[in-house]
């Protein structure tokens, strides 16, 4: 069986999934071919020669662009089977089957897309399609046929472009954060890959030129034993080699005797997603921790040497003129201006199919029909400034972005909106020292 297997967006990312279907699927005698969209072209007359196509959708943005990208494949190929694998994959089955999606399967999606090509190849034409949460002896990932590292972003520090590598130590989560989609599909499960494989698919990339590897895991400290296992491997056998990693605000604080082990063995930043710094959206949220929390993660990490990534929801409907001003001032007063991308202070809450935040009155009160097009459902703050304000953060964000301004820029644009006052004068510890990678967008 031929199997094209598709990525449209994974956050500047070469695509994981589709390498580590790729393995699987070679593995049992299919012929593969991978295509990244993100960087590269369609490639037609590969298309058409395609028995399966399989979309790897991980990520919202994936999956609106899957959709969009569907019709064109059907008109290229109208006999192949369409599939869609990967964690939005089966809370978007419904749109998706629509477009004409045959098949759709989630979680621990691997041997289910194995099993679908045997049962093509064989004419039966069915396979498994569903949500998976088995426990796998996982492949090393074959990157075979994707594009090269230097065409994905890059890590910046002190100036200096640097090849990034992307791999998965894990996957699901503990948590269940009521806003986030990994919770339900894997509602609290989570799941290792074998630190002979993670180190085998480091060793590959690092091959190739990857210089640092961020770890994709929706949080790195899910299984901390695991983790150090990874991380002190990883340093004794590429003691150069940088890498940064996801990981939650409680568990910093839960762990906090690891911060020097992330330091040591070559962690240059973690990502966390804080989301708000108001108790109550926290509570909410089910995030687990404080602001009060935040901050003294905010404290710990820089007593370790380490950076923090802060990710945000700036626009949820909870969040107000001054609140959104208080966020700003905040990061401002806690030095966290360039270590803020953007994007997230422009983000406005998604409610996918399935979200936990449909549990919630508020929520509710406030959201729409579902709507096919966006894959959400459409909320409408209760004060409509806030609506425009949200609008006019995200285009403030898009257009810095694009006429290259500097995050510090952005945000004093920012802060007049939602001040409408002048940026104070911050001091500021200089942009070059605070490493981040080049990829500006993120869900």
């Amino acid at each position: 069986m031929r199997v094209v297997l598709v990525s449209t967006y994974e956050l500047g990312r070469q695509p994981f999934g589709l390498a580590s279907a790729a393995a699987w699927l070679r593995e049992s005698g299919h012929t593969v071919d991978s295509i990244d969209v993100a960087v590269s072209p369609l490639h037609v007359d590969v298309i058409r020669q395609a028995g399966l196509v399989a979309f790897h959708i991980p990520m919202h943005t994936a999956t609106r662009l899957t959709g969009i990208l569907m019709p064109r494949i059907k008109e290229f190929n109208p006999g192949a089977h369409l599939c869609a694998f990967g964690l939005y994959a089966p809370m978007s089955a419904p749109h998706l089957r629509e477009l004409g999606m045959q098949t759709v399967i989630g979680g621990e999606f691997e041997p289910a897309l194995v099993g679908l090509a045997d049962s093509l190849a064989s004419g039966n034409g069915s396979g498994f399609s569903g949500v998976s949460l088995d426990r796998l002896q996982f492949r090393v990932p074959d990157r075979s046929g994707l594009p090269p590292l230097h065409r994905y972003s890059k890590l910046d520090v002190h100036g200096e472009k640097v090849l990034v590598g992307y791999t998965e130590a894990s996957r699901g989560c503990k948590h269940l954060c009521r806003h986030c989609p990994v919770v339900p599909v894997y509602n609290g499960v989570f799941r290792v890959v074998q630190p002979e494989i993670v180190l085998e698919d480091i060793r590959r990339q690092v091959e190739s030129g990857a210089g640092h590897i961020t770890f994709g895991d929706p949080d790195f400290l899910n299984g901390p034993t695991h983790a150090r296992r990874v991380v002190e491997a990883l340093h004794g056998e590429f003691p150069a080699l940088t890498y940064d990693a996801t990981i939650k605000v409680e568990h910093l604080l839960k762990h906090d005797e690891l911060l020097p082990v992330l330091r040591d063995t070559g962690c240059l930043f973690v990502t966390s997603a804080v989301e708000a710094l108001d108790d109550r959206v926290l509570e909410l949220l089910d995030k687990g921790h404080t602001r009060a929390d935040f901050e003294l993660v905010v404290e710990r990490m820089r007593s370790a040497g380490l950076a923090l990534n802060p990710t945000f929801i700036a626009f949820t409907p909870w969040t107000s003129r001054e609140s959104y001003a208080g966020l700003l001032r905040r990061l401002a007063e806690l030095d966290l201006v360039d270590a803020t991308s953007p994007i997230q202070l422009a983000l406005r809450l998604l409610i996918p199919l399935g979200s936990r935040l449909l549990e919630l009155e508020d929520v509710n009160a406030v959201a729409g029909e579902f709507d096919s097009r966006s894959l959400a459902y459409p909320w409408r703050h209760t004060d409509p400034e806030m609506d425009v304000l949200s609008k006019r953060a995200l285009h403030t964000v898009w257009s810095g972005q694009k006429e290259r301004r500097s995050r510090r820029e952005i945000f004093a644009q920012l802060w007049e909106l939602a001040d409408e006052r002048p940026f104070e004068n911050f001091d500021l510890l200089p942009r070059a020292a605070i490493p981040y990678l080049d990829e500006p967008w993120y869900c």
